[in-house]
């Protein structure tokens, strides 16, 4: 099969719209309202998840044919597990105050339920290099809902972006308020609710 078959271009390009983790399989719903309060951390999260489901997606591929089935879970978790840790070090190293706003998070990971679903239903099946694209695919496809609903947060809860102010003063000086619901997890749910909602009734029509 070829790298860049049409096979492997659905296997890539469908998490990112018609089965998209969060929007179509409701999928690690948890740490995209706990991390998206900010642009910043929402996408060094994405970027972490991306990551790690496609490289441990790669080795449970390659390893798949020896791993006894009865502790098919805990091989996965061990993999996974090696992996959250190699990239939780290196973001404490090179971005430590983003790491401290994801706080658990990064840990969590381990028991992401994106990442397991595609070990369990991809990875187990088929061969690494659909195997990468599709742990890529479903990475880049929760990245993007959480870049799209932090930006959103930031930008009306605090009007910024990436910590640089958008709104200018004048806008405040003339009665302009940012709106610090935007900050709390419950802003976060009812928004990542109006992106589902809208994903579906333009891509999906009731028979």
């Amino acid at each position: 099969m070829a790298l860049f078959s049409k096979q492997n271009k659905e296997i890539f390009c469908n998490p990112l719209n018609l089965d998209n983790p969060i929007m179509v399989q409701v999928l690690g719903i948890c740490s995209s309202l706990a991390v998206t309060s900010l642009l910043k951390p929402a996408i060094v999260m994405g970027l972490a998840v991306t990551i790690i489901t496609a490289f441990s997606n790669v080795i449970i591929a390659a390893i798949r044919n020896t791993i006894p089935n009865r502790i098919r879970i805990i091989v996965q978790l061990v993999v996974v597990a090696a992996l959250v840790t190699i990239v939780s070090q290196i973001l404490k190293a090179v971005a430590y105050d983003v790491s401290v706003q994801l706080s658990v998070y990064v840990g969590l990971i381990i028991t992401n339920c994106i990442l397991m679903g595609r070990l369990e239903a991809f990875a187990m099946t088929n061969k690494p290099w659909p195997s990468f694209l599709d742990g890529v695919g479903n990475g880049l496809g929760y990245a993007l809902i959480l870049v799209i609903v932090g930006a959103l947060r930031e930008f009306v809860g605090r009007g910024s972006l990436l910590g640089f102010q958008l709104i200018p003063q004048s806008a405040y000086d003339a009665g302009y308020m940012n709106n610090g619901m935007m900050t709390m997890s419950a802003m976060a749910l009812i928004l990542l609710g109006c992106v589902i909602w809208v994903h579906r009734a333009y891509f999906y029509k009731e028979k």
